[in-house]
């Protein structure tokens, strides 16, 4: 039976607020419920069962969705009437009793969530998937009743995640890789390495895993890392025993590599991951084959939403690659992305919010490109050029809410569209 820490108690007396209708929001709820106290749901979007005007005078506890930032008007009207906010991972950990592993980066942290929790299960272990990864925290602590001692929860922590921790504590953390994103929320690089470092700081007493990127620019924000943190995940030579896997080449060995740190130092067999690696298969829009027209391979990495991501997907190519790409923008420097990756690019349809500064930038620097009123017109103008072995790639390298509800609905369309239209004519 769960049961709330003692300086919760009196604090959930009074209703408690939940800001945000959304998966963490609701599974937020759910857990509340579950310790049989009263809870109030508060969003703008509205929904059901959802109130839309925010009432800090009628509680004590907030509970925060990671869409909400800490200047949230009514984030800070809740302080200032004396609440006790708490972000959704962090209420959430205050009740699991198994081990948990933080997985954090700005591209492949998914990925390694996934691996591991798979690995783990197919070792005999009680693993699960949690966080940033579409299974809320806060949900699987309600479904299991905090879970067993020897449960393991493998959870992803966004940035949005870890900048508000302060409970949370992480048996390991495991840093993937650091590139620009998310400026739009954090303003500067520093404030996003800063909310990443936090994750770090939650594994208290435990290991800390960082590959390459990460230690490269720790000292540039005023931090260190001890050397056995260190791994080297962009150096490494190819590994004949990942061959026909997911973690055959770039960039998905990084992760592999990060996974066999963590599983070595926790002493488990490595033989055991090795074989896990056969059998895993990363989730959908991340590279994936979508099938072949007209000569051409079409590809869909609808996942990439950020710089690192879309180059690190033109890297998998040997040639000159047609490129689908665009969106809302999540700041950072355009100019430099798009001066990074024209060498790599026979031709580029330009999609989303962002396509006007692509095109004038694409256009100074000489690549080929059209702008796109969506993704339908993309792939059919892509159809209309493609030749014999080129290879066609949505890695839009911006978010998708721009015209889109996520990256999954942005990718689904594309494969959509080339199985009904394309590979259809």
């Amino acid at each position: 039976m769960l049961t709330a820490p003692q300086f919760l108690v009196p604090l959930m007396q009074a209703p408690v607020a939940v800001l945000g209708g959304g998966i963490s929001g609701r599974a937020a709820a759910k857990l509340i419920e579950k310790l049989e106290a009263s809870v109030v749901i508060y969003d703008q979007a509205g929904g059901q069962g959802v109130e839309e005007v925010f009432q800090a005078n009628q509680h004590r506890l907030l509970v925060v969705s990671p869409g909400f930032e800490l200047d949230h008007p009514w984030v800070m009207e809740a302080r200032s009437a004396g609440l006790v906010c708490l972000a959704e991972i962090d209420f959430a950990s205050l009740f699991w009793r198994g081990e948990v592993v933080a997985v954090t980066g700005t591209n492949g942290k998914t990925t390694l969530t996934e691996f591991l929790s798979f690995a783990l299960n197919a070792a005999g272990r009680d693993a699960c998937a949690v966080g940033n990864v579409g299974n809320a925290f806060s949900e699987v602590v309600a479904k299991r009743d905090g879970g067993a001692p020897d449960s393991i929860a493998i959870c992803e922590v966004s940035s949005f995640q870890a900048e508000a921790l302060h409970h949370f504590r992480a048996d390991a953390a495991i840093w993937t890789n650091f590139a620009e994103d998310h400026l739009e929320r954090h303003q500067s690089m520093t404030a996003y390495f800063m909310a990443k470092w936090r994750v770090l700081e939650r594994a208290i007493g435990g290991q800390v895993f960082a590959g390459s990127s990460v230690a490269r620019v720790a000292e540039d924000y005023g931090q260190s890392l001890p050397e056995s943190a260190i791994i080297d995940t962009e150096e490494s030579a190819g590994d004949i025993l990942l061959r026909g896997t997911a973690f055959e080449g770039q960039p998905q060995r990084e992760n592999f590599i990060l996974a066999a740190a963590w599983w070595r130092a926790a002493g488990l067999r490595e033989p055991v991951l090795y074989a896990a690696a056969q059998n895993f298969a990363v989730g959908p829009h991340r590279l994936a084959r979508v099938g072949e027209y007209g000569g051409a391979v079409w590809w869909n990495d609808s996942k990439a939403t950020n710089f690192h991501a879309t180059e690190a997907a033109l890297s998998h190519f040997g040639g000159k690659v047609i490129l689908i790409a665009g969106g809302k923008s999540k700041g950072g420097d355009v100019a430099a992305f798009v001066e990074r990756i024209q060498s790599r690019l026979k031709h580029v349809l330009l999609i989303g919010e962002t396509r006007n500064i692509l095109a004038t930038l694409f256009g100074a620097a000489g690549v080929s490109h059209q702008s796109c009123a969506d993704l339908a017109e993309a792939v059919r103008r892509a159809s209309e050029i493609i030749e014999q072995d080129d290879e066609v790639l949505l890695s839009p390298g911006f978010s998708s809410l721009d015209q889109f509800s996520g990256y999954a609905q942005r990718g689904d369309t594309f494969v959509q569209v080339l199985k009904s239209v394309i590979f259809s004519s």
